[in-house]
């Protein structure tokens, strides 16, 4: 069974889901205002196939230490603190899995430690600059969560035209009970000193597309076929690293672990359990 664990990595303190220790390790990473919850229904299952399974709020996130300032946090400091993790954990090398906003975490890691990351799965993330967000409107949100909070925030956005949902995510809400509560309610366990600072960075990041072209380690690249906001980044990112694949999911869409978990099961499991000399 999956333990619930506080572990020091570096400067923080991260609330970690963990399972298997002792197995060969993996890394899974969520994603912006995501927890370690959102890999909760797998924790048990990698375990069962031998990973020595850590699952990380991030800073600023879900139970994990919120600190103070905008400055304290960057896709930069969230790899530092995953690898301090992962230093703390004892872990020379590991597979590595990002979603998402972690997927570009994952990426500054394998970037900086080449070495350490043995294989390395991006899931539904991007390797440049989030599209869809005007800097106006960034700027203006970020302006109301230094003065109003996570709350003020989330009052405007109900207040802005939205998006329809993709239909394996209406569909997951409709058929899976508490999961709308769920993904919606995890916003309000993030800092807002994290949620302005990633969504200036998100929106302005340097493009890393020629640099992951250097990456030697084994990749797959996972992407629902209905997330059409990183649909175009996976097909790129998968063919700028020679040694990468690209899995994509049918009726799934940004959280395909959740949406089809069995297609999103066999694509990860089968790619980690390739190589069984992790650790």
């Amino acid at each position: 069974m999956a333990d619930v664990e506080e572990r020091s990595a570096g400067t923080v303190r991260l609330d970690v889901l963990e399972a298997g220790r002792g197995g060969r390790p993996l890394l899974l990473t969520h994603g912006f205002t995501g927890s370690k919850e959102d890999f909760g229904d797998w924790i048990d299952a990698f375990a069962a196939e031998g990973w020595w399974v850590v699952a990380p709020d991030l800073r600023g996130h879900g139970d994990s230490e919120h600190p103070e300032g905008e400055d304290r946090y960057s896709l930069a400091l969230f790899a530092q603190d995953l690898l301090a993790l992962a230093d703390q954990l004892g872990w020379d090398r590991f597979a590595l899995l990002g979603h998402s906003m972690g997927g570009m975490v994952a990426q500054e890691m394998a970037l900086a430690a080449p070495e350490r990351i043995e294989r390395l799965v991006l899931m539904d993330t991007n390797h440049g600059p989030v599209d869809g967000l005007d800097p106006d409107t960034v700027a203006f949100g970020v302006e109301v969560l230094r003065t109003e909070g996570i709350a003020g925030l989330v009052a405007l956005l109900a207040q802005l035209p939205q998006q329809p949902k993709a239909p394996s995510d209406v569909r997951v809400r409709a058929e899976r009970a508490g999961y709308a509560e769920f993904a919606d309610g995890k916003v309000h366990r993030c800092s807002p000193s994290m949620y302005a600072a990633m969504g200036v960075e998100l929106t302005s990041r340097t493009d890393r597309l020629a640099e992951l072209s250097r990456l030697t380690m084994p990749v797959r690249i996972v992407v629902g076929a209905e997330d059409t906001g990183f649909l175009p980044a996976s097909h790129r990112i998968a063919e700028a690293i020679s040694t990468a694949d690209l899995v994509v999911i049918p009726d799934a869409a940004h959280c395909p672990q959740f949406e089809n978990p069995d297609a999103w099961w066999d694509a990860v499991s089968s790619f980690l359990s390739a190589d069984q000399q992790v650790g």
